[in-house]
């Protein structure tokens, strides 16, 4: 079994996506940290109701190495083997990433390399696919590198774009494939089988029994 930190800034939708797929035994991994920069987080009631220590490691008033340093701080006194960004709201300097290379990854709402880069968040991201005219949107799965939503992808999962979709409609519909895809891929970190060789990533499939 593998402990799992997440660091998040607002409701933690993802977060409980893995709380559960952790309680129920979907995947074998436990999770013992949440990190917020928010200390009005919704996420942070959903670490009280199951028991996982929680750290607000508020950013204002700090520069980002300052901030990054008592993350670190508490990671380090954790010692988690894989960190998950689920809608962490703050950009990372590359010291930190590069700390953390290999076992730090994070969710986004459309498949990259498309829709992805700094100031690329939220509604922003759906309202731009929408204005695009595509007809799939999804979220993807990756290593964080220095380089905004650039890592290698783990895996990604699709949605349809609909005729009468708006940001809204959208955005719902991919939340609910990414409360499938980041438990999968946490998932088969812990099985061992997310593997990172020579700047890509990929997933080995489950043996047959």
């Amino acid at each position: 079994m593998i402990d799992v930190a997440v660091m998040a800034s607002g409701g933690g939708t993802d977060f409980q996506s893995i709380i559960d797929a952790s309680e129920s035994g979907e995947i074998d991994a436990r999770v013992v940290l949440l990190v917020t920069n928010n200390p009005d987080a919704y996420c942070i009631e959903r670490a009280k109701k199951h028991g996982i220590d929680h750290v607000v490691v508020d950013h204002r008033g700090k520069s980002r190495t300052e901030h990054e340093k008592e993350i670190v701080d508490v990671l380090e006194d954790y010692g988690p083997d894989l960190i998950v960004m689920a809608g962490y709201m703050r950009i990372l300097t590359d010291e930190f990433v590069d700390r953390y290379y290999g076992k730090l990854i994070n969710i986004h709402p459309a498949l990259l390399p498309l829709f992805g880069g700094e100031g690329m968040y939220g509604e922003k991201v759906h309202k731009a696919v929408l204005d695009a005219g595509i007809k799939r949107s999804g979220c993807s799965v990756h290593f964080v590198t220095s380089e905004v939503d650039g890592g290698p992808i783990i895996d990604q999962r699709c949605v349809p774009v609909k005729y009468d979709d708006d940001h809204d409609s959208l955005s719902e519909r991919v939340k609910e494939m990414e409360h499938e895809l980041l438990p999968s891929v946490v998932g088969a970190f812990a099985e061992g089988r997310v593997k990172l060789e020579d700047g890509e990533a990929y997933v080995v499939p489950k043996k047959d029994n």
